[in-house]
C-alpha cells in the first residue's frame, strides 16, 4: 500500500515524532519510506510539519503536492493544509483544539479529542500518540505490532518512563475506531 501523509501543528506538539514513528514502523515492515520535516526557528510554539511517504517501490522525491492523509493538530494547520488532501482522502482533526470542521465534503473526516484524551490518561503531551493511534487504526498503513515496537523504541533509554503512558494513549484512540 502506497500513501502520502502530511502532519501539521505547532512546535512542541510532537508533530515530527508522529511522522518519525510512522516512517520507522513502515521501514521496519520492509517498505520504502521518506520523512521530510519542516519547522520554524521558534521550536515550541512555532510551526511544525512533516511529510511521510510510504511505498512498495523506491521513492524518487520526498515532496508531495497531494496527500492521502492530513493530520491537523491546530487550527492554522487545518486552515492552511486541508486543501493538500486529495478527494477521498482522510483528514484527522485534533478536536480538542479545533472547533471548526472540514470545509470540504469530498473527504473522510475524523475528529479526535487528542488533548482531552491524553489529559485524561495523565499527560496532555501524549496527544500526538493519541492521534497516531487513530491514524493507524483508520488507515491500516502499519500493523499494530509494528506500532508497539516503534513506541518501545521511541520511548526507550531516558524516556522509558513515558512508554506506558504512550501505549495507553495509542490504544485509547486505536480502540475507538472513530
Amino acid at each position: 500500500m502506497n500513501a502520502k501523509l502530511f502532519f501539521a501543528g505547532s512546535g512542541g506538539q510532537g508533530i515530527l515524532l508522529m511522522g518519525q514513528m510512522l516512517a520507522t514502523a513502515a521501514m521496519r515492515q520492509g517498505r520504502e519510506v521518506t520523512f521530510l520535516p519542516s519547522y520554524g526557528p521558534e521550536m515550541r510554539g512555532g510551526t511544525a510539519n512533516c511529510t511521510v511517504i510510504l511505498s512498495e517501490a523506491p521513492i524518487s522525491c520526498p515532496v508531495i503536492y497531494e496527500a492521502d492523509v492530513v493530520c491537523a493538530m491546530n487550527l492554522p494547520s487545518l486552515t492552511k493544509f486541508e486543501s493538500l488532501l486529495k478527494p477521498g482522502g482522510k483528514l484527522f482533526i485534533n478536536a480538542s483544539l479545533i472547533a471548526a470542521g472540514a470545509a470540504r465534503d469530498d473527504i473522510e473526516v475524523y475528529r479526535i479529542p487528542a488533548n482531552e484524551t491524553a489529559a485524561s490518561l495523565g499527560d496532555e503531551r501524549a496527544a500526538n500518540t493519541v492521534m497516531l493511534g487513530a491514524i493507524v487504526a483508520k488507515t491500516g498503513l502499519i500493523s499494530r505490532d509494528a506500532a508497539m515496537d516503534v513506541l518501545a523504541y521511541a520511548f526507550s533509554g531516558p524516556r522509558e518512563r513515558l512508554l506506558p503512558l504512550n501505549q495507553k494513549a495509542f490504544f485509547s484512540s486505536y480502540e475507538l475506531r472513530p
